[in-house]
């Protein structure tokens, strides 16, 4: 079932939180998008609450997401707005902005993506799918990537803070150099994976796995422009080059070390 109300209404909650990419470009894939997924959440569990159609382990499964994407959210503005020294490099790397059609063409585009991404959760409401073990094991893996995601982030600001001119390298860094995105990729699985026996129908199926895919492509391609920054910052340093050449750039335990050609 496609329940095309909902969607309208998780779209447009969706284009009002990232609404702040019209400030400044780079904030519809940050910020907005932290944001955005939060927003989808609560509307969800609100619409999903008022037409009874919420149990409880899909409540909070999107209290989780809800939680997610608010901390996601603060923790960039803060970044991108109060740290000094990363506000420079990101002017560095963003430029010119773009024209305001362009800005709002990646608006709409950012809005479809979120929506997306959030399928395995609000397809399996509407679609009144009983709880099972999709279910409970994408809330698991929701939950591990959340927690991933946000330790790395206070580990890397903690570290940055007492070394600005090396990279993260201790904790969660030791087994990976970005766990950060390692727990962004679990965290959208684990909604995928929730939705798996929910999805019904061509739509809803290319909806769920475009999103997933698109989220992976992001993070992958992230992980291949941070490597990029690094190398152009701290790629004499043998400090660097060491950890660099020993430790798995995206996922821990697999022995992938460079995106870019070396």
């Amino acid at each position: 079932m496609i329940d095309w109300i909902l969607l309208g209404i998780l779209f447009a909650v969706a284009l009002v939180c990232c609404t702040m990419g019209f400030k400044r470009f780079v904030w519809f894939m940050s910020i907005g998008y932290g944001y955005a997924v939060a927003g989808i959440a609560i509307a969800a569990l609100c619409y999903g609450a008022g037409m009874k159609l919420m149990t409880i382990p899909l409540a909070i499964a999107l209290l989780v997401c809800a939680a997610y994407g608010l901390r996601l959210g603060t923790f960039l503005l803060k970044r991108e707005t109060g740290n000094k020294a990363y506000k420079k490099i990101l002017d560095a790397k963003v430029g010119k902005e773009p024209p305001i059609f362009v800005k709002a063409i990646m608006w709409l585009m950012m809005g479809v993506i979120y929506l997306a991404e959030t399928a395995g959760l609000h397809f399996r409401m509407t679609n009144r799918t009983p709880d099972d073990p999709c279910l409970y094991a994408g809330m698991v893996i929701m939950v591990i990537g959340a927690l991933i995601e946000a330790l790395a982030d206070k580990q890397k600001s903690g570290q940055k803070s007492r070394r600005p001119d090396m990279v993260a390298t201790e904790g969660l860094f030791k087994l990976v150099r970005c766990p950060n995105y390692f727990g962004e990729i679990l965290f959208w699985t684990g909604v995928f994976v929730s939705g798996i026996t929910a999805y019904t129908g061509a739509f809803q199926w290319i909806t769920a796995v475009l999103g997933y895919v698109c989220i992976v492509y992001i993070m992958v391609d992230g992980a291949k422009r941070m490597e990029k920054g690094h190398i152009s910052r701290y790629g004499s340093k043998p400090e660097y080059q060491a950890y660099a050449q020993k430790t798995p750039i995206l996922f821990p335990f697999i022995p992938l070390y460079h995106l870019n050609k070396q």
